[in-house]
């Protein structure tokens, strides 16, 4: 089973003094990228922060935010006085000195802004440690859990290209030895014309076998088939072991023997079989990218 590299997930935690909230979002990356946004003053916690990551995901990039509210920053707003009258005396020099139009109403005023946060400030939120982990973990559980989901549809996807994969190459080769068949009529039938009576059978069964050398693509087919097995191999493997990089190789490395087929192939049929499989294989490797 495997493990796409996209996923999210959040948690929130309400005590008292306040609430914390963790967001947990992972992307694509070549390796494991760990990024942690809190609030200034928690820089404390980023290395705890980082270990959980760290204990989850292999690969990835993966941004961790925290957000702290503290519970009286809404109630513990207060009114501030001296900002009303500045307000409101700007609004009286806006009138006289400058003929503005209007009154100053209510829903204006709130839309500026006319209260202190110095109550909340004096509560500032700081939570304990463990709590925060505790969040943090919930939230991360979640995204695995995503993960884990989008994975197994990615190994669906995979393993139906797989299949397709084989189908081609099982086709072409079962149409390889029929070309051979069809140029050693063709040789024969030109010298035969060519030489008359003359026809020299050994070197034209030479011929005909530096050839088949040449056109042998039973290598290139034995060595597809086992880069196949491995890769459902990889696919049925434990999900706690990474396998992204190890599929992404073995995309390159079917590419690589289905590219020497194609070059191989002097057959329409088998032409179009190969591209098929090259069809198949560019998903594989759009595929691949998300997998850890």
């Amino acid at each position: 089973m495997i493990r796409s590299m996209t996923g999210y997930g959040a948690a929130t935690v309400t005590a008292e003094e306040g609430a914390i909230t963790v967001e947990a979002r992972s992307v694509n990356s070549r390796g494991l990228k760990v990024v942690v946004k809190a609030p200034p003053g928690a820089e404390r916690w980023e290395t705890e922060l980082r270990a959980l990551v760290e204990s989850r995901a292999r690969r990835g990039r993966l941004d961790l935010y925290v957000r702290l509210e503290t519970a009286s920053r809404a109630e513990g707003r207060a009114l501030d006085e001296a900002r009303v009258r500045e307000v409101l005396d700007a609004c009286v020099r806006l009138r006289d000195d400058f003929g503005v139009p209007g009154e100053p109403d209510l829903a204006s005023l709130l839309r500026v802004g006319l209260f202190s946060r110095e109550a909340a400030d004096e509560a500032e939120f700081r939570p304990d440690s463990e709590v925060l982990k505790r969040v943090a973990g919930e939230a991360l559980d979640l995204l695995v859990e995503m993960r884990e989901r989008e994975g197994a549809r990615l190994e669906a996807d995979l393993r139906e290209r797989v299949v397709g994969i084989r189908r081609a190459i099982g086709e072409a080769e079962e149409l390889a030895p029929q070309r051979l068949e069809r140029e050693r009529d063709r040789l024969q039938g030109a010298v035969a014309e060519l030489a008359g009576k003359g026809l020299d059978e050994e070197r034209l069964l030479r011929e005909i076998a530096l050839i088949a050398d040449r056109w042998d693509v039973g290598e290139e087919i034995v060595r597809t088939r086992s880069h196949l097995e491995a890769f459902e191999e990889f696919l049925a493997a434990p999900i706690e072991e990474p396998v992204g990089r190890r599929l992404g190789f073995l995309v390159q490395e079917l590419q690589r023997e289905v590219n020497t087929l194609g070059a191989k192939a002097n057959d329409p049929r088998i032409s179009r079989l190969v591209v098929e499989a090259k069809n198949e294989i560019e998903r594989l490797r759009e595929q691949v990218e998300n997998v850890e």
